[in-house]
């Protein structure tokens, strides 16, 4: 997949050897994006990553296959049917390991090490062409953001986990990979729109994480009054 003569390769150089990483997947999905463009388009691709790191990596790439944006040169690897593959493969194995209760809880904790740095990985090679503070400011507010999903997606287990059936985990574990890719082609396609879907979901990720907090408390106060009184 070949880029316009017109565009300036040194728009998708990207730290690594010969400029061959995925740091520059998100400016690569329009040729002309001005700086708020650039902005929204990380916003929804971190929230997205922040629920499900392996779905947005995939739906790039597939959206990619399918003509839906082009990826400069510097992301072939990402265009590449073998990353696809993996992505998908991971992907299939968090479809399962993050509707069996408990372990959930687990393998999220496992993938804060994958969604947060990823998002912002993406980010940083997205605003390459800001400032340097610009792009530093980004690229924080992307890790931030993909660490708001990544944690009201973990609060939201932890107060559904102790139920006793299995289909609460089920329904939000397939709620939110389908929120992921969703929000994936929304950024590619409608950034502006994507960014603003995402203000409105990390306020209640806020307003879920301390309703969820205040929860634990309340429960193990009464635990410890109960504790005390038959003492």
């Amino acid at each position: 997949m070949n880029l316009p003569s017109k565009l300036n390769p040194s728009l998708w150089k990207a730290a690594g050897f010969g400029g061959f990483s995925i740091f520059s997947a998100l400016p690569a999905l329009h040729l002309n994006l001005s700086q708020q463009e650039i902005l929204a388009i990380a916003v929804g691709a971190s929230f997205a990553a922040g629920l499900n790191v392996y779905a947005t990596v995939a739906t790039l790439g597939l959206l990619s296959h399918a003509h839906v944006f082009q990826l400069p040169p510097a992301l072939h690897l990402l265009n590449s049917w073998v990353v696809i593959a993996i992505a998908g493969v991971l992907f299939i194995l968090e479809f399962f390991a993050d509707k069996i209760p408990v372990f959930d809880l687990i393998w999220n904790a496992l993938n804060t090490f994958a969604r947060v740095p990823v998002a912002a990985l993406l980010s940083w090679g997205a605003t390459q062409q800001m400032s340097p503070a610009m792009q530093v400011a980004v690229t924080v507010l992307a890790g931030l953001i993909a660490l708001a999903a990544h944690g009201g997606k973990t609060a939201v287990r932890a107060a559904v986990t102790p139920s006793p059936e299995p289909f609460s985990n089920i329904a939000l574990s397939l709620g939110e990979d389908v929120i992921a890719v969703g929000l994936t082609w929304l950024a590619t396609q409608h950034p502006v729109a994507a960014s603003v879907v995402v203000l409105i979901a990390v306020l209640m990720v806020v307003v879920t994480i301390r309703a969820v907090w205040r929860a634990i408390k309340r429960l193990f106060s009464r635990e410890n009054l109960e504790a005390k009184s038959s003492v």
